[in-house]
């Protein structure tokens, strides 16, 4: 019997440090928007949600899913982020002990839209229609 075949790392998922990683970076990014330590005007007047940061494997990168409330102004406010991403990228370093800062990319969260998708297909007449509960036509009598 084969023993366990090697795997890609793309067939895994992240593994516990990237996920360790990508919630620190997080949270301190989320405690720089909290006190307005990113002074962009484009983002006054504006809150925004930092919903996942996914590292690489090799934590040299990390992606920062954001997303502005209500879902407007997603293009200014990924502009902005993109702006301060050395900045920030700095201050990561010095709050998160790694080997080396990882570089910022910054992309708008979409899973809110997919949601929202699901639930309107849900809701359409034809998928109600399937999940009432129908009367099985098994247990007719009549015969």
């Amino acid at each position: 019997m084969p023993r366990n075949r090697p795997s890609s790392a793309r067939d895994r998922g992240p593994s516990q440090r990237q996920l360790r990683v990508g919630e620190t970076i997080r949270h301190v990014l989320a405690g720089m928007l909290e006190r307005g330590e990113v002074r962009d005007p484009a983002l006054a007047g504006l809150l925004v949600t930092i919903t996942e940061v996914r590292a690489s494997p090799d934590l040299k990168s990390a992606t920062v899913y954001i997303m502005p409330l209500g879902g407007v102004g997603g293009d200014i406010v990924l502009a902005a982020f993109g702006r301060a991403a050395p900045y920030l990228r700095g201050r990561i370093a010095r709050e998160v002990q790694l080997r080396f800062a990882p570089e910022l990319r910054f992309a708008l969260d979409r899973s809110f839209d997919e949601a929202g998708h699901i639930e309107t297909l849900l809701r359409s007449p034809e998928v109600a229609r399937d999940l009432t509960d129908k009367p099985d036509e098994d247990d007719d009598d009549g015969a």
